[in-house]
């Protein structure tokens, strides 16, 4: 009864743990925000000190992704020699950034159900549409949508740009571009060796804006009415001005 109580603990023990950490847990967007460069680094920990087993390789994937926000698809359709809006579609959620490093490509380290448990990679998000749709309607919206936001830099993958030495330390960079959402951010590493998850651990990561930016957006959030008749005023000032100005020369 004993040995049955305690296996599980020491099945536990004799996994690895990963201790990662980030170079930024907060960033701050102002007006000259050009993008950050954020490095994701850590440790592997293996139990009772033991040394990592050359023989079997390790790899490691993180993914930093967030945050989660609703989303209208629409599709465009040429009529007439003019392009319209078509069908569309609403997601309830999906990440507004999505970026994943790894120390080899994703589909040589992990099979297709895991890379979709855990949604490792582009075409295993989880995307989550608002209304049922047939499934080929659903896979041309889902590809649409990773390909618009993989065109402003915000979805892609880094195969290779997890650097790990002496199979304990990883190290990884990723860029985060100057059009990125505001909001938390987690970042998720896992330790793979033979196809299977070992370890997982994440660090939360905030993305807000400051100075003048942030004054405006949370006038925006909290004072709608006042902050729309506001932005009425100053179109109607500036354009008064800029015809005045017409007008004298």
């Amino acid at each position: 009864m004993l040995a049955l109580l305690v296996a599980p603990l020491l099945i536990g023990a004799a996994k690895p743990v990963l201790v990662p950490d980030v170079s930024q847990r907060d960033i701050e967007i102002a007006y000259s925000f050009t993008g950050a460069d954020l490095l994701l680094f850590g440790a592997i920990l293996y139990p009772r000190g033991a040394a990592p087993d050359t023989d079997r390789r390790t790899d490691v994937v993180v993914v930093v992704k967030g945050p989660a926000e609703s989303i209208l698809v629409r599709e465009k359709e040429k009529v007439a020699g003019i392009w319209v809006n078509a069908e569309r579609m609403r997601y309830r959620s999906a990440p507004g950034f999505y970026a994943i490093a790894s120390s080899r490509p994703i589909a040589d380290i992990v099979d297709e159900r895991t890379r979709a448990i855990y949604e490792l990679g582009l075409p295993s998000l989880q995307l989550s549409p608002a209304s049922g749709a047939v499934a080929d309607d659903q896979a041309r919206f889902d590809a649409g949508l990773v390909d618009l936001r993989k065109r402003n830099g915000l979805y892609y993958e880094d195969a290779g740009a997890v650097e790990i030495t002496d199979g304990v330390l990883y190290r990884a960079r990723l860029a985060i571009p100057a059009r990125v959402p505001v909001g938390r951010f987690t970042a998720e590493t896992f330790l793979i060796q033979d196809g299977r998850v070992l370890a997982a651990a994440v660090r939360d990561i905030d993305i807000r804006k400051s100075g003048f930016e942030r004054f405006v957006a949370r006038a925006a959030e909290r004072s709608s009415f006042a902050y729309g008749l506001v932005a009425v005023a100053l179109s109607v000032a500036f354009g008064w001005g800029a015809g005045a100005i017409a007008r004298r020369f």
